[in-house]
């Protein structure tokens, strides 16, 4: 494995990034000397390694510019979604002890707000021509553009998505490593090993660069000298059209991507050439089966599934393969063993559901929050990302859901997973949500949330549908007892579904 220093000193006009709507690119020459420079600035306001810093950014080569700097200085960076307001992005700010927030201009009208609430923090806007002296463009400019000193390698410090309560930091404790050291090293695994990325190929990122897989499999396709391709914002057709027009090798994709792709006319699909495709990355939410089995009819055997989390504590792959020969699976882990125990933290046999833990030694807190931290623990290196399911006799994981989403109703423990992914495959439903809402009988009965395809209007007899779909496929205690309907469904960027804001609705 090599810094992208490397590959500046050999080949310092290669591109690393290009940016795909507007064609601006990045030579590794290029980014060498800018997060140089970037790193040289860090110092000077007094950021040492292992500090930390904040980003708010849209995808772009400024961004990119400040991770890597960060990641040869060894600071920690937090990557902050551009879709909070400013007291989100102001408690994040705080919550990581951040001593510098860098953000884009774009989003300059937050800043009184965040100044307010972050009074000890230095802030800068890229292209701030209006006031030079907050600037980081301007304060950069003059500074050296070989390496600082005192390299050593940083990596992310980031918070989790809020899909169930308020976002948490997650930490891995500092040392000082060479630069070239790949943190956490499940990515070079993943990457290098299992998808043959290498210094000929291209990867397609479609997803915001402040979640933890887009920008850490980027950074590795550029540590391995390949290029990254970074769309602005997702597009299913524009997608298609640069995996052709680029020869992408690599991308990384979440379900809801898949869908959309699917749902594009035919025509429109087969009008592009994909056949440079040698490995799409899938994670971050369930796919369900039919939607996954209808991408690998047209794409072919070439899904790499991995369940893993920002806590890299662990990660299980499935190969198409694999996926095959046991449909549903996640994968077996690659590192460390899985376990899977009851309620009263007792290992569990094959097959039977309980909560999935890593025990694979590997550590990490989430910051200033040593509750949260004991609870993913079951003991000293083995913990959980919180989800339910179970193993089967060769080891393949099979998850089931979240333990937060799990229905009891008259004791009986329901999982909505099942229940979306039938619904998602309806063609009427564009998306879905399903969770338990408050029953007096029961305790709980089971609830679904559906946005429908456009031209489909909602009404009593289209409810009664879905849920006679549901009904002639699913026990009756899994179908939902109600269907609501909305215009859209509150997901993350990176197709995560927010299911906490629906459910306080019901249950507030």
């Amino acid at each position: 494995m090599k810094h992208p220093s490397y590959t500046a000193k050999i080949a310092p006009e290669r591109i690393a990034y290009e940016m795909a709507g507007s064609g601006d690119t990045l030579s590794f020459g290029q980014l060498d000397s800018r997060s140089n420079q970037a790193a040289h600035g860090l110092r000077k306001l007094g950021v040492e390694a292992g500090e930390n810093i904040a980003l708010l950014f849209e995808n772009c080569l400024e961004f990119v510019v400040l991770t890597w700097a960060a990641q040869r200085s060894g600071v920690f960076y937090t990557a902050i979604s551009c879709h909070l307001n400013a007291n989100e992005i102001s408690y994040i700010v705080g919550d990581c002890a951040s001593k510098v927030l860098v953000m884009s201009s774009k989003y300059e009208e937050l800043l009184p707000a965040i100044q307010n609430a972050c009074p000890h923090v230095r802030i800068f806007v890229s292209g701030d021509r209006g006031n030079p002296e907050r600037d980081w463009k301007t304060f950069v400019h003059p500074l050296p553009k070989g390496p600082i000193n005192d390299e050593t390698v940083g990596t992310d410090l980031l918070y989790s998505s809020g899909t169930t309560g308020r976002p948490k930091g997650v930490v891995r404790e500092f040392t000082r490593q060479p630069i070239d050291t790949v943190i956490p090293p499940l990515m070079t695994v993943l990457c290098e090993t299992m998808a043959n990325m290498n210094d000929r190929s291209v990867y397609l990122s479609p997803a915001p660069l402040y979640h933890a897989a887009p920008l850490r499999t980027s950074m590795m396709a550029v540590m391995l000298g390949g290029k990254s391709i970074i769309m602005e914002r997702f597009d299913a057709s524009e997608m298609l059209r640069l995996i052709d027009q680029h020869q992408v090798t690599h991308t990384q994709v979440v379900p809801t991507m898949f869908v959309r792709m699917l749902r594009l006319p035919r025509a429109e699909r087969e009008a592009y050439h994909l056949s440079s495709l040698k490995v799409i990355f899938h994670a971050a939410a369930p796919c369900p089966q039919e939607i996954k089995r209808q991408m690998l009819d047209w794409v072919g055997p070439i899904l790499i599934e991995y369940y893993a989390g920002s806590e890299a504590n662990g990660v299980t792959v499935s190969t198409s393969e694999d996926w095959l020969q046991y449909p549903g699976t996640v994968g077996r882990s690659l590192i460390g063993d899985i376990l899977v125990v009851d309620e009263n933290d007792r290992e569990l046999p094959v097959g039977k559901i309980g909560d999935v833990y890593f025990d694979s030694g590997i550590e990490f807190s989430y910051r200033a929050d040593p509750d949260k931290t004991a609870k993913a623990y079951l003991r000293l290196g083995c913990s959980t990302l919180g989800d339910v399911g179970h193993v089967n006799e060769e080891g393949f994981l099979f998850l089931t859901d979240r333990a937060s989403y799990t229905i009891i109703s008259g004791g009986v423990n329901i999982y909505p997973q099942e229940t979306e992914d039938l619904l998602a495959c309806h063609p009427d439903v564009a998306d879905v949500a399903v969770f338990g809402i408050p029953n007096e009988e029961m305790g709980e009965e089971v609830k679904a949330v559906v946005q429908l395809e456009d031209g489909v209007a909602p009404s009593a007899a289209k409810a009664e549908e879905l849920m006679e779909y549901c009904r002639s496929r699913l026990s009756r205690i899994k179908t939902p007892k109600s269907i609501d309907f909305r215009k859209d469904l509150p997901r993350t960027p990176t197709g995560k579904l927010t299911k906490r804001k629906l459910k306080d609705e019901y249950w507030n």
